[in-house]
């Protein structure tokens, strides 16, 4: 029977809920959605949605680095936005984040994020 292990790094901010920052499973990392929090303050990072994605890919990097694995084993990335107008914004940092990797993505507008955050991302890896 294969196991479920919980991933939490202390580099990336506590779950705000009763969920972990990821799971593993059969060889897969099932990242939980990120905002932009400070792992240290707890509190997001800026009120501009460029400050809030560069911490949230630091976050998921913090999670995937605890799982063992690198940016280059993401196989699918889903972003949620509240402006879809930052779209443009969201794409530089998220170009800059993986490089040349290109992963499967999704990006969605929503009405609301946890605490107010203007973008969330969650991922799936390669374990």
């Amino acid at each position: 029977m294969n196991k479920i292990s919980m991933i939490n790094s202390v580099k990336a901010p506590e779950a705000v809920g009763p969920y972990s920052q990821a799971v593993a499973y059969q060889g897969t990392v099932y990242a939980s959605g990120q905002i932009g929090l400070d792992p240290v303050t707890g509190k997001l990072v800026g009120d501009d949605v460029v400050a809030q994605a560069k911490q949230v890919t630091k976050n998921l990097t913090a999670v995937l680095q605890e799982a063992g694995v690198d940016l280059s084993a993401i196989l699918k990335v889903n972003i949620f936005l509240t402006d879809m107008g930052d779209f443009p914004l969201i794409n530089e940092v998220y170009a800059n984040w993986l490089g040349s990797h290109r992963p499967a993505r999704a990006t969605v507008a929503v009405a609301a994020l946890p605490l107010g955050a203007l973008v969330e991302m969650d991922l799936v890896a390669a374990h």
